[in-house]
């Protein structure tokens, strides 16, 4: 006997909200913003066979459809509150739903975050959710805020989920201990929310790195019309990327390979000491990778001082 698709949200979807006036089970969800702050809100799409294989893992693929965009109100210094969640399923098959739904609510339990409302449809697999987040308005983080004479800085590693990925599809290939210890960032990406609440009066701009270092990078430049000069040496890599710098495909993934949902943002000089601290406070590796210039573009010096060719950018979906 199937299922039908109000039992479908009924079993799977619905969870107490009581940060909420009105949750799921109505036309529209009601929210209250908390006095003082402004509501942040982003949406992400996630597409079989675009953002993700055939055959995921539905646990870890419920956690990413959430991380992304939990990613982008790190990137703004915002707190999540609440999500809607608007899924297209080639079938109601309950142990997927059951483990996806698990994934999902996991990591939303970990950051308060309540599902309120979304849709279902029959049609190729296809997730999307949007997030909504509160932040002070004048402590919003923003693309446009960086100033000449900053410091770039970057949380984490860099690589490893385009590296995870480049092996799946056998363009390069990686010992069983390299893949395992690159494959989470790829399958199971950690978002920086506690980064970026404490980047709040600190950070002058911050972007989350979805689409490449230099892409992303290059958003913050063109808002803040600056320039940028990064030195590839001082780039954060994990130990599998290590033994592979030698190779482009390595060289592509730390730049320009995406998914990595780390944190690039700019800082004064004058904030260094402060952002060594959060690095220990939160056990997170922070490293400086570069400054703000005037100017336009990045440049990417290699360890003798020269510029770096490099052939692309980031991902971009329709080239």
């Amino acid at each position: 006997m199937s299922i039908s698709e109000f039992d479908l949200i009924r079993r799977f979807f619905t969870r107490a909200t009581p940060g909420a006036l009105l949750g799921v089970g109505d036309d529209a969800a009601l929210l209250q913003v908390s006095e003082g702050n402004v509501l942040a809100v982003s949406s992400d799409m996630l597409v079989s066979g675009t953002h993700f294989l055939s055959g995921a893992d539905p646990f870890l693929l419920g956690h990413k459809t959430l991380a992304v965009n939990l990613s982008d109100m790190a990137a703004m210094g915002a707190a999540p509150r609440w999500a809607v969640l608007a899924i297209a399923l080639p079938e109601a098959d309950e142990a997927w739903l059951a483990q996806f739904s698990a994934g999902f609510f996991a990591l939303a339990q970990q950051h308060g975050v309540e599902l309120v409302g979304g849709d279902t449809t029959r049609g190729p697999l296809n997730l999307c959710v949007t997030i909504f987040g509160e932040v002070p308005a004048q402590q919003a983080l923003r693309r446009s805020g960086a100033q000449a004479g900053d410091e770039i800085w970057v949380s984490g590693c860099l690589g490893d989920a385009a590296l995870a990925l480049a092996h799946l599809q056998g363009r390069i290939a990686l010992s069983a201990a390299e893949f395992a210890a690159c494959a989470p960032a790829l399958r199971q990406p950690q978002p920086r929310v506690a980064l970026g609440l404490a980047l709040r009066g600190i950070a002058s701009s911050a972007i989350d790195i979805s689409d490449g270092l230099l892409a992303d990078l290059g958003h913050i430049l063109e808002a803040s019309q600056l320039g940028a000069r990064l030195y590839f040496p001082a780039l954060p890599a994990s130990p599998a990327l290590h033994g592979h710098l030698s190779s482009p495909l390595a060289r592509q993934c730390i730049l320009s390979g995406g998914d990595d949902y780390e944190l690039c943002f700019t800082a004064p000089v004058a904030r260094h000491a402060e952002l060594s601290k959060i690095a220990a406070r939160l056990d997170l590796p922070l490293t400086r990778i570069g400054e703000i210039v005037a100017g336009q573009g990045c440049i990417v010096h290699d360890a003798a001082g020269n510029p770096l060719d490099v052939e692309t950018r980031g991902y971009d979906h329709f080239r």
